[in-house]
């Protein structure tokens, strides 16, 4: 008979190598009181029938730390624990079959040199030499990265099972947990068949199970099961032990070494969905039939890439489901739904490679009740309401699954799912040409076809075909007037006779000024980093309107809620689908906007950081004066059902002064010139307000207290580590789109977070922070020659610290 305890500090839901790494490093911790369930046994789930390939280098910085601690740990691992994980650092290559793809990969070895990776340019014959059973047919180039590896998942699990037993966590296998418990606090423990465990703090790293254990308590985990077919080749002449991991994205393929021969997979187009009406009671050690008509189309690739896959042997052919995600990303983190409740899932099978990382920052983020450094790329809280249906998330997870392979272009959106959230203005901005990426599930007018340009993104490293598109919307913004649909905005009230006293603690600038006021804001959490960025407009006394961007609706909405002190008469509501908004931008701005009110909205009656009602065709309409792209302007918060007649007044007053309609790719242009910061960019939780060239948005001067104070307070007595700055580029033949290197006096000093072009300023904008360990102030950034690496090679800029472009004196504020 199965004994479980009464009590649990912590409790582990699944025995794959994700919770065995999480149980592992909450034992290290000084968690002894750790209890990890597995319903079956160890490794049962997906993690015995993973191909093994551990990579590092990913878009984000932190996840790709978050992946170099897994390669570390497997280096160490069997020191500790004296089982072997069968790691071993061969080295990663990765081949280009077009100019495209060498593109896409100087750009990733620039991307790895920026995180402190080494990785190098190879010719294909250096490639060769480096795999030498394969052919060169169709390949242009290659890289290498040193450090990248494979390992054996199951003896890796093992091996961190044990290490978590040494340091005092506790094991079961064969003990499925029957449901979940939680009160209005948070979760409160387990139900096992063998009894129940009270806990304070559950980890969810349940698989492709892992959706609908959490659903039980309300809580959602957007992935689906998928598919994924490999086979391992008895012994080729030429594969050694050495050998490093090979991918060849453009034909969809990857290899790695097994006891002399081949492991060999891919990542067809379309793939095949598995469990889509729940997955089967006893799915343990389990694999599914194999379809060799479906892996035909991987299998003809690899024959023509390593021509003795036409006679060697097969010795396994393996066809396991694994758990993928509508973004590519995996799931970290604490659910908003329910407190306490961590989950980690949804590793597109990358599981072997994140495991460390992740099992290490989930373990530090429960353990904190905070997260460790910046995770947003994989926070849970990256999900909305579109993920809430099952269908929508299995759509999109096929499309991305299908795109595993293929280049990550600059600015790509997705088809699936589409359309799914229409602003009122849905119909009337297609039929003036509107070409829309979607975020969160909204359609959004990325820019406009006017002169019969073709409305289809054709994405491109170099000028994309919206260049000169969105290069008319930048221009009538800044010269005359623009219009933008930015319903898809997230929008909060905060009501209650404590919404100030809350908002006061919660935000870094001064935000309870008199009802009529609207003040740009962050929300720091205790180490002074900016969890939100965004504007709060006091309506009333107990009355505050609150706007973030749309892809941070959940993430901001559980941030506020979490944060208002106990016992305090504040209550946060979702406004979103309440309101539509248009923000009227541009010199023109006031002329426009006078034609179709009565109210006044000359400066002296409307100055900027003020909110007033008003009406518009007689709609009643919230409009907060502000800007995000450096010129006059309001945004105008509509009731949806009053959008189109606005929008209307506004196109038919607004003719005569050259007012047009303008997307999402002009705001980005537009707000680069201006050196306006975006959150998940410039900004995020491991900068500071000072960093970010933001202080002048804290309230450090009265001794008020908020969160994040103390740390700021003391952060001037030690020089800054690193500081936000502004690169330009005057080479037209030049693209900055983020993850450039930036180079000091010729030494590597940071990456740019963001770029684009100018149209005004005429150069490419990049923006990025200047690092240094003993310290950076304005006249080291400043005194410096810089140059950026982009896609390998070296080219001189310019570095400011004031805005490119900035009216303010003229427009904004008049």
């Amino acid at each position: 008979m199965t004994s479980v305890p009464s009590h649990a500090r912590a409790i582990v839901i699944g025995g794959g190598i994700i919770g065995c790494s999480t149980a592992y490093h909450l034992a290290k911790l000084g968690w002894k009181d750790v209890v990890l369930l597995e319903r079956a046994k160890l490794t049962s789930g997906s993690t015995f029938h993973a191909a093994g390939l551990v990579g590092q280098l990913r878009n984000s910085a932190n996840i790709t730390q978050l992946l170099g601690h897994s390669v570390s740990l497997y280096a160490e691992l069997e020191k500790e624990t004296g089982l072997s994980t069968g790691w071993r650092r061969t080295g990663g290559l990765r081949l280009a079959c077009s100019e495209a793809r060498m593109i896409e990969l100087k750009r990733q070895v620039t991307t790895a040199r920026s995180f402190g990776l080494e990785m190098h340019v190879l010719s294909p014959k250096e490639a060769q030499d480096l795999w030498p059973v394969m052919a060169l047919e169709g390949v242009v180039g290659a890289v290498f990265l040193p450090s990248d590896g494979q390992a054996n998942p199951s003896d890796i699990t093992q091996a961190l099972a044990r290490g978590a037993r040494m340091h005092g966590a506790k094991i079961i296998e064969d003990c499925p947990v029957t449901s979940i418990e939680r009160d209005a606090n948070g979760v409160t423990g387990v139900t096992t068949p063998f009894g129940k465990i009270g806990c304070e703090t559950i980890i969810l790293c349940a698989g492709q199970w892992t959706r609908e254990v959490a659903a039980q308590i309300g809580v959602n985990v957007p992935l689906v099961s998928v598919e994924h077919q490999y086979l391992i080749t008895e012994p080729i002449a030429g594969v050694t032990r050495d050998l490093p991991t090979m991918r060849d994205p453009d034909n969809l393929i990857y290899f790695r070494e097994e006891v002399g021969g081949l492991t060999m997979g891919g990542y067809e187009p379309n793939p095949k969905p598995w469990a889509v009406d729940g997955i089967p009671e006893g799915f343990h050690f389990t694999l599914l039939n194999n379809d060799v008509e479906h892996f035909e189309q991987i299998m003809e690739r690899a024959i023509m890439r390593v021509p003795a896959f036409e006679t060697v042997g097969i010795k396994d052919f393996i066809n396991g489901p694994e758990s993928f995600t509508p973004d590519g990303n995996f799931i970290l983190g604490e659910a908003p739904e329910c407190p306490r409740l961590y989950v980690g899932a949804g590793f597109n099978a990358f599981g072997i490679a994140s495991a460390g990382g992740a099992g290490k920052a989930l373990a530090e983020w429960a353990a904190a009740g905070e997260q460790p450094y910046d995770l947003w790329p994989v926070d849970i809280r990256r999900f909305g309401r579109p993920h809430r249906d099952v269908d929508w998330v299995r759509a999109r997870t096929l499309e991305l699954y299908g795109k595993h392979y293929s280049i990550g272009w600059p600015g790509e959106e997705h088809s699936s799912g589409r359309p799914l959230r229409r602003s009122p203005l849905y119909d009337r901005l297609k039929a003036a040409g509107s070409v829309f990426g979607e975020k969160l599930g909204w359609e959004r007018p990325n820019w406009f076809e006017r002169n019969g340009e073709e409305r289809v993104e054709r994405y491109s490293f170099a000028r994309p075909n919206w260049f000169e598109a969105v290069g008319y919307e930048h221009k009538a913004a800044r010269e005359r007037a623009a219009l933008f649909d930015q319903t898809s905005f997230a929008k909060f009230m905060l009501v209650g006779r404590d919404a100030a006293a809350a908002l006061d603690w919660i935000c870094s600038n001064h935000v309870t000024k008199a009802p009529g006021t609207l003040i740009y804001t962050q929300m720091l959490n205790a180490k002074g980093g900016i969890e939100c960025d965004l504007t709060v407009a006091r309506l009333a006394e107990e009355r505050f309107y609150i706007v973030t961007g749309t892809g941070f609706a959940t993430h901001d909405f559980d941030w506020i809620s979490r944060n208002i002190p106990k016992g305090m008469d504040a209550q946060l509501v979702d406004v979103t689908s309440g309101y539509a908004t248009l923000a009227l931008m541009g010199p023109l701005a006031r002329n426009i906007l006078a034609r179709v009110t009565r109210d006044d909205i000359s400066n002296g009656a409307f100055p900027f950081a003020h909110v007033r009602g008003i009406v518009i065709a007689g709609a009643p309409v919230l409009a907060l004066r502000v800007t995000y792209v450096g010129e006059l302007g309001w945004e105008l918060h509509i009731p949806t059902e009053f959008a189109l007649s606005v929008y209307d007044a506004l196109k038919g007053e607004g003719e005569e002064f050259g007012l047009v309609d303008a997307g999402y790719r002009a705001i980005e242009s537009l707000r680069l010139e201006k050196g306006y910061r975006a959150w998940g960019a410039e900004i995020g939780p491991d900068h500071s307000p000072f960093e970010a060239g933001l202080g002048w948005a804290v309230k450090l001067k009265k001794g008020t207290p908020f969160m994040g104070r103390e740390a700021l307070v003391a952060e001037p007595d030690a020089p800054l580590k690193k500081l936000m700055a502004c690169f330009t580029v005057a080479d037209p033949d030049v693209s900055l789109w983020g993850r450039e290197t930036i180079l000091r006096d010729g030494e590597r000093v940071g990456w740019l977070t963001s770029g684009g072009w100018g149209y005004t300023v005429g150069k490419n904008i990049g923006y990025g922070f200047v690092r240094r360990a003993s310290g950076v102030d304005r006249d080291f950034i400043l005194d410096g020659h810089y140059e950026l690496e982009v896609a390998t090679d070296r080219v001189p800029c310019d570095v400011h610290l004031e805005a490119l472009y900035d009216p303010t004196s003229a427009r904004v504020r008049a």
